[in-house]
């Protein structure tokens, strides 16, 4: 995999490189669903994540279960990082293609 370049250029010729989501913070995420909804792959899923009951927010919650996102298929990441433009929390961590060859 180390013959492949993952370099591109915009089209008024900048140079771009894909930048892939390889984490996301679910103890950050809120499950707003916008990272879900913006991503043209599948790459995320909504799950039930149990509040721990030494959370410092625990007191907020109203169950004692919330939705966050997971990332679901991070091989099909294409590299747009639109999930982190539109994420509010910024949960998601993103590595450039060519550390990841």
């Amino acid at each position: 995999m180390s013959d492949k370049t993952y370099m591109g250029l915009t089209r008024d010729g900048t140079p771009w490189e894909p930048q892939f989501v390889t984490a996301l913070d679910q103890d950050a995420c809120i499950g707003c669903g916008r990272c879900y909804k913006v991503c043209p792959r599948d790459v995320f899923d909504l799950v039930e994540r149990e509040i721990d009951e030494e959370d410092e927010a625990f007191d907020d919650y109203e169950d004692d279960v919330v939705m966050v996102m997971e990332l679901a298929n991070a091989g099909d990441c294409i590299g747009c990082a639109a999930c982190s433009t539109v994420c509010a929390k910024n949960c998601h961590t993103h590595t450039p293609a060519s550390a990841l060859v």
